[in-house]
């Protein structure tokens, strides 16, 4: 067999597998298209939305739009919570998940995810009322303010001691020998002169004793003054709205509620927050009117649009963001819908539609 019918023969038989397999995997791809697809609908609103013989909302209208221009079927699975439909869509019973789902790396490793269709950041919804009598003296009972009195009594019992080893020889009547009595009379002593309150019932007659009290006096003068300035800035302050919880630096020891299995709980702990679980919105706000918490930290968007409905002059929502966040779609690993939809995604955002949805449930665009 000559050279040139070699090639011709493998050139023939590579052509037809070629064919063979791209006829093989558009079968595969048209079949998977056809069929009945399983779609979890999970997410609080404005997201996924319930009305009485249908499903609206921003995640869902957009995820219409998609299967509409892609010709897909789908039978709707709701979800009551965003971890069980995420539980679901590992074991194969969804195929696709509908909802503000937040793409993390700790949830990539475990499913797909479309082009984030919504940009997202956590925000504090917290109580706004007159503080409660423990409220206005909490910022003094802290550890800093135990320390400071221990390192108060330490000074004033070396001045006290001080002043005890000056004046115990020359005014035994004020300074007694023994060491208990004469320490304490020279602690009270620094009090009175501190205070300026000079009862003039016990006073330094000797030199030494003297220069122990002018010094005292000096510097009592300039920790008097930093000591009462301190706690009338806390008592101050205490005395504002501090049931407001407007950055997450207050989160420290307080209860916070967040919902399940979200970036919140970890932010929150981050900040030493006490994390109170919570499956919805909804749930957080009961929590938070009844006083069993101290603030829900949400999506913002979430929370904007559930004050727009159930407006509460009693609670306010912070202008502070964090975490900013992008929503997807979910699909199980290695899915063949991830890739295709993405470009209808793209499109979608280059063509206006996504800020147009978004700009109907929420008023302004959020994308950038």
């Amino acid at each position: 067999m000559t050279i040139p019918i070699k090639f011709f023969i493998t050139f023939f038989l590579l052509f037809t597998s070629l064919h063979f397999y791209s006829q093989e995997t558009a079968l595969l791809d048209d079949s998977f298209l056809k069929k009945d697809l399983k779609v979890g609908y999970a997410g609080s609103e404005p997201f996924v939305v319930k009305n009485q013989n249908d499903w609206t909302g921003i995640s869902v209208e957009i995820w219409h739009s998609l299967a509409k221009d892609n010709d897909l079927s789908y039978t709707v699975f709701p979800y009551n919570n965003i971890s069980k439909a995420i539980d679901d869509l590992q074991k194969g019973k969804l195929d696709v998940l509908v909802g503000p789902v937040s793409i993390t790396s700790e949830r990539a490793e475990l499913i797909d995810f479309s082009q984030p269709y919504f940009q997202s950041s956590l925000s504090i919804l917290s109580r706004v009322g007159a503080p409660t009598i423990f409220d206005r003296i909490a910022p003094l009972l802290t550890i800093d303010l135990l320390y400071a009195l221990f390192i108060f009594l330490f000074i004033l019992g070396c001045v006290g001691t001080l002043l005890w080893l000056a004046e115990r020889n020359a005014s035994p009547d004020q300074f007694p020998h023994e060491p208990v009595k004469g320490i304490a009379n020279g602690m009270w002593c620094a009090i009175v002169t501190m205070s300026t309150t000079g009862y003039g019932d016990i006073a330094p007659v000797t030199l030494m004793g003297r220069i122990v009290a002018g010094s005292w006096m000096i510097i009592s003068i300039l920790f008097a003054t930093t000591m009462v300035a301190g706690i009338a800035s806390s008592l101050t302050l205490s005395g504002l709205d501090k049931t407001v919880i407007s950055s997450a630096e207050q989160f420290q020891n307080r209860k916070i509620a967040v919902l399940k299995d979200s970036p919140s709980v970890d932010f929150v702990k981050d900040y030493s927050g006490m994390v109170i679980l919570i499956d919805k919105l909804e749930q957080g706000y009961k929590l938070l009117r009844d006083k069993e918490v101290a603030a829900v930290v949400f999506d913002r968007p979430q929370i904007k649009y559930f004050l727009d409905k159930n407006p509460d002059d009693s609670l306010i929502l912070s202008d502070t963001e964090y975490h900013k966040q992008g929503y997807g779609f979910a699909f199980p690993l290695k899915s063949n819908l991830t890739s295709m939809l993405n470009v209808d995604l793209l499109r979608f955002k280059e063509e206006g539609t996504l800020k147009l949805i978004e700009s109907n449930w929420l008023g302004t665009a959020k994308n950038k």
